[in-house]
């Protein structure tokens, strides 16, 4: 028996969004959103708040964009108040507790990680249905692993030899970048410049760079809006097992947008 993530007799979906620097893909599913109300009359999820985790993050103008409220907790400041470097999960254990406490009044179902730099531990990820956008194909395995995952996907798929670059959109879970896999963006082709060395490092980093922003507008400015769309209407449901399936058929390695 399959049960829709978001059951949308219930209402549109509550979703806050989690953000540390400029928001863009935050931005692109509020403009979607906008577009998809006046399609319909009535969007299909509501964006009820945004929660910042840095002091000069771009957080306030998309509150002042789209008369949203937002909140700010400097994570840099709250592990300095407490002697301790950022990778202690320990603490930030407490961190996300604080973050779920400041968000109960806005009744959200789902939390949007767009463009969130900091590992969500357990109360976070407990507290909400939480969707994120990563660079790389997810569906992508090698030995049974999945292959281009961490802060460096877009480098190490293009010097594997990929020739196209996708996002995907997954759901939160402990593991990072190991959460079910929802939808894959249509692809963006993969040009190294001709004589191009990426073996040198600051040519393979410049190269990446310059491809990732091509796939932020491409990829995940495309995805993520898409996924939020579709999981608000139902579309997206799990079986008993925890295995995801798109209008009622199964999705294991994700559904991939074509063109």
């Amino acid at each position: 028996m399959l049960r829709p993530l978001h059951d949308p007799s219930g209402g549109p979906l509550r979703v806050v969004g989690l953000m540390s620097g400029s928001g863009s893909n935050l931005r692109r599913i509020l403009e979607h959103r906008r577009v998809l109300a006046g399609e319909r009359g009535r969007a299909p999820f509501d964006v009820v708040a945004v929660f910042s985790d840095a002091w000069n993050s771009r957080a306030t103008e998309l509150g002042r964009d789209f008369d949203l409220p937002v909140l700010v907790r400097d994570i840099a400041a709250f592990y300095a108040a407490r002697g301790a470097p950022r990778r202690d999960l320990a603490l930030r254990a407490e961190f996300d507790e604080a973050t779920v406490e400041a968000l109960r009044p806005f009744e959200a179902r789902a939390a949007a990680y767009a463009g969130y730099m900091s590992v969500a531990t357990a109360p976070l990820i407990d507290a909400f249905l939480g969707i994120n956008v990563h660079p790389a194909d997810l569906g992508i395995e090698l030995d049974g692993r999945r292959r281009f995952t961490g802060d460096h996907a877009v480098r190490d798929a293009i010097l594997a030899g990929r020739t196209e670059l996708r996002s995907t959109t997954h759901i939160i879970e402990p593991v990072v970048d190991g959460g079910r896999l929802l939808l894959i963006s249509p692809p963006v082709p993969v040009s190294v410049p001709p004589g191009a060395e990426l073996g040198d490092k600051a040519t393979a980093k410049l190269v990446a760079a310059e491809h990732q922003e091509r796939l932020k507008e491409a990829g995940d400015w495309v995805v993520f809006p898409r996924t939020m769309e579709w999981l608000a209407d139902g579309r997206i449901a799990q079986d008993e097992g925890g295995a995801l399936h798109l209008d009622g058929k199964p999705i294991p390695r994700g559904w991939r947008m074509e063109g």
